[in-house]
């Protein structure tokens, strides 16, 4: 199954989740299945976002520009890192 995986540092920790739940009707229709949400043991605005996801729908064009608008108004505080990631094996341990 394919994932999207975001790292990204923000501000305020509780205005980006607002914004980011929000945004949640968007995602599904980008190719989003849904996902897990992490945030740093050691400094809670930092976070990894991994959603299963429909890669054929990744990085329309479209929704660029919309998307780096929204995670200004969150107060993500650097381009985040993001990687396209293959399952390649479930583990029990």
């Amino acid at each position: 199954m394919p994932y999207v995986m975001v790292k990204q540092k923000v501000a305020d920790y509780a205005r980006w989740k607002s914004i980011f739940d929000a945004d949640d009707a968007n995602r599904e229709i980008a190719g989003s299945k849904g996902g897990q949400l992490f945030r740093s043991a050691d400094d809670p605005n930092e976070m990894v976002i991994l959603l299963e996801w429909d890669l054929q729908q990744v990085g329309q064009d479209s929704q660029e520009e919309e998307l780096s608008a929204k995670m200004q108004t969150a107060g993500v505080l650097s381009p985040p890192e993001i990687s396209l990631l293959e399952e390649i094996e479930q583990l029990s341990r």
